[in-house]
Parts: structure tokens; C-alpha cells; sequence
């Protein structure tokens, strides 16, 4: 078989309902290396945080971080990235919020956050990697791949809007779970970052497998040739996705066992 290009979400679609990989995971991840099949971690996730499932996967994985702001290639070296104009961080930073809403910055190297959140480190447990309260009205805005709202879901909806009232399409919107509402730049979402990295590859959409579970993997569904929906999946996003497959819950191992059954893996 031609190589082809495997690219998945983690939290909900990888990664299991401890936010961690599963064993026939890993095996499945190393026995399409060994096939010379190409491999992609598409997450909202910040870079240095998915090198961590990365390493335990044990393949040379190209990472797609912060919804496509950046991507970096098995070697970690750094393909493209586009940040948020720091006027625009600035704009967010500066919008009235709810006193409940928490407020998060990802920057190249650290992911910010304007208060504790106790309740998120379970998420990243696995990986070591956290976030560093900080004061973030005194944030320059520059370097920012990413603003994350998390918060109560009809808080985070009135949010958007304001947003969208006061930025107008400057940005570019999703979710990645109910209660997070991700930010990046205007064009950055997983779909474009994917078809940038098809091109880098040489490989055309059709030799390309997609998995995801919210409406932050819309984009990067539709543009693969074969796309797959879990099962866990937000109600809306095979309405978007139309002609994704729906395939088995992420835990245990949805994806593992559909890539085993296309590529035929004993």
C-alpha cells in the first residue's frame, strides 16, 4: 500500500477517558511506522504538551498544536506557524468577561492563564506539562498562538458574540470541548494547517486519514479523503462533516481498531 497520512485529535478521540494512550494504540501507532506511513497529532493542545504522548508513542509523529498555529515536524523543527496579532490579543484580553470565565494565553513556550483552575490539571496529568498563573492585562499581546476561554458553556456563547460584535471575522472561532472556546487567527484551524502539511509531504488528500470528535476537527474532516467521526462526537459535528464516517467510542481504542482494520493489521 502507498503511504498514506494518518492524522488524529487526542483528548476524546486518541486518548482514552484517562487522557492517556492505550497500549493497542501504541502498537497500532508503530506497526504503521514500520509500514512507512506518515503520522500527525492534531490537537488544541500546546506543542510541548503533545510531545509528551508523542514520545510515548515511540514514532516520528509531525504535531499539528494550538488548532494549526503551529506545526513542527517529527524532528521538532518548525514548518509554519502564525500567531494571533498581538492588537487583537490585546482586544480579547481587555473584553469584559464573566468573573468565572478563565482567561488563557499560549505562547510558544508556555500556556498562561489569568487564575488557578485546579479542576484542568487532571487533563495533563500524563504529560507534565501545566499552565503558570499570570497577570495577563500586562501582556504585551505578541507571541500569542492561541486565546483559550474556559467557562460555563451559555457564558462562553454570550462571550462569542461579543467577541464577533467587536472584532468582527479578525479571528477565527471554535470549541474543542463545551466549555472552551478557543481563539486563534483569522484562516488557523486544523483543516489549513493539514492541507499545508499535505503539500509539505507530497501526498494528496485521498491518501489521507482524519479523526476527530469536535468542531475544532471540522476543517481537517472535511479536507481528508477518508475522515472519521467518533462516536463520543459533538452532536453537531457530523452535520458539518456529512460525509465523515462514524466510527466506535475513543475509549477504549476507536481509532486503534479502525486504522487496524484499514490497513489490515494483524
Amino acid at each position: 500500500m502507498q503511504p498514506h497520512l494518518i492524522v488524529t485529535d487526542l483528548d476524546n478521540t486518541l486518548l482514552n477517558a484517562e487522557h492517556d494512550l492505550d497500549e493497542l494504540t501504541i502498537e497500532t501507532f508503530q506497526a504503521l511506522a514500520a509500514r512507512g506511513h506518515h503520522l500527525a497529532l492534531a490537537s488544541g493542545r500546546h506543542f510541548h504538551d503533545i510531545t509528551a504522548f508523542r514520545r510515548r508513542l515511540g514514532v516520528p509523529a509531525y504535531i499539528m498544536s494550538t488548532n494549526g498555529a503551529h506545526l513542527y515536524g517529527p524532528d521538532d523543527s518548525l514548518i509554519a506557524e502564525q500567531w494571533v496579532p498581538a492588537e487583537l490579543v490585546r482586544a480579547l484580553v481587555e473584553l469584559p468577561r464573566g468573573a468565572d470565565i478563565r482567561l488563557n494565553l499560549y505562547t510558544g513556550e508556555e500556556w498562561l492563564i489569568d487564575a488557578s483552575a485546579p479542576e484542568l490539571k487532571a487533563l495533563h496529568a500524563h504529560t507534565g506539562f501545566h499552565y503558570r498563573v499570570a497577570d495577563l492585562e500586562a501582556h504585551d499581546g505578541r507571541g500569542v498562538g492561541k486565546v483559550l476561554c474556559i467557562g460555563d458553556p451559555e457564558a462562553l456563547a454570550a462571550l462569542e458574540q461579543s467577541i464577533t460584535e467587536t472584532l468582527g471575522t479578525r479571528l477565527h472561532m471554535t470549541y474543542s470541548m463545551a466549555h472552551s472556546l478557543e481563539i486563534m487567527a483569522e484562516g488557523v484551524n486544523k483543516g489549513a494547517t493539514l492541507e499545508r502539511l499535505l503539500a509539505h509531504l507530497g501526498l494528496p488528500a485521498a491518501r489521507c486519514l482524519a479523526f476527530g470528535d469536535n468542531l475544532n476537527d471540522a476543517e481537517m474532516l472535511a479536507l481528508a479523503g477518508h475522515g472519521f467521526v467518533m462516536e463520543n462526537a459533538h452532536p453537531d459535528l457530523p452535520r458539518r462533516v456529512p460525509d465523515a464516517i462514524r466510527i466506535g467510542h475513543h475509549h477504549p481504542n476507536g481509532v486503534a481498531w479502525q486504522l487496524r482494520d484499514f490497513f489490515s493489521l494483524a
